[in-house]
């Protein structure tokens, strides 16, 4: 169990990336959603104890991650949002190179290890190719390779498949599903469907806060019957978009696809199932009115 507590981060710019946050992930996949600059990834370097928070705790199992960072590293693996390579090197030698660091030590032990995680992650043929000339999905397994190393605890992914092309993004899905239940494994992420699809607990997280947390399917639950749709033209989403609570809109054949939030149908709509997209999208929506409506009364 990772437990977070009153984490708050605030950089010398004065952007306040973390705000009160407070979390309770158990094993198994959880997914954190939020939009770009939403504060995911300060999340992931402070629990990673890549940098110190201003405030709060984070526990682990029975580690005190702030006073015992050494002890957390030990049992995390961890693939950032971009991560750079050696030139040149291939996947098998960059590999084994990182199990030494890791503290494998011993040469047939970290043979098989090494071989064992490049198969794991289907890239035992392209073990002599450099990691540098990888496509990008490719890359990405092989940065699940590197952060299983040591087979850790707590396993971090941030933003994982954001440019993969579905068939990668598809096959990058059944790694992390591959890796069991025994685990904490934190996906961070921008894109609903991965956490629609893998995660049986989540949260959202906005402007540095936890906005909502929960289980997929009862979140979405709650929204059914006040979730509606209708396909509009531009010139008629303009009029919606001032009389309801929109939350989304999408094109489609050249029209627009527009979602509500209401209690009863609005005239000409549709009832629509409620899904993951409508549950994060309506959050954040809220969010931001109450954001406007506490500047406007400051500003009052």
């Amino acid at each position: 169990m990772l437990t977070i507590s009153n984490l708050s981060k605030t950089y010398d710019n004065g952007v306040h990336a973390l705000n009160n946050v407070n979390l309770s992930i158990p094993k198994g996949m959880f997914g954190l959603l939020g939009p770009n600059g939403a504060g995911k990834s300060s999340l992931m370097r402070t629990i990673s104890t890549l940098q110190q928070p201003d405030s709060g705790s984070i526990k682990f199992n029975d580690i005190d991650v702030l006073k015992q960072p050494n002890e957390l590293r030990q049992r995390l693996g961890y693939l950032p949002q971009d991560f750079g390579v050696y030139p040149r090197v291939s996947a098998y030698d960059l590999l084994d190179h990182l199990a030494i660091l890791k503290g494998l030590d011993n040469k047939k032990q970290r043979k098989e290890v090494v071989e064992g995680l490049l198969a794991h992650t289907n890239l035992f043929q392209h073990r002599k190719n450099a990691v540098s000339g990888f496509s990008g999905g490719m890359r990405q397994r092989f940065g699940i390779a590197q952060a299983l190393l040591g087979d850790p605890d707590l396993l971090i992914v941030d933003e994982p498949t954001a440019g993969l092309d579905p068939e990668e993004r598809n096959r990058f899905h059944n790694l992390l599903v591959s890796l069991g239940e025994e685990k904490v494994i934190i996906l961070s992420t921008h894109i609903v469907e991965d956490v629609s699809e893998l995660c049986p607990n989540m949260a959202v997280l906005g402007a540095g806060q936890i906005l909502l947390q929960g289980n997929p399917i009862e979140l979405t639950n709650r929204l059914n019957g006040q979730i509606w749709r209708k396909t509009v033209t531009q010139s008629e989403f303009a009029e919606i978009e001032q009389h309801y609570k929109v939350i989304s809109q999408r094109l489609f054949a050249g029209q627009i696809v527009v979602h509500v939030l209401a209690d009863s149908a609005p005239e000409g709509f549709e009832v629509a199932p409620a899904n993951l997209e409508d549950v994060y999208f309506s959050t954040l929506h809220n969010s931001r009115n109450a954001h406007k409506k506490t500047d406007s009364a400051q500003a009052a």
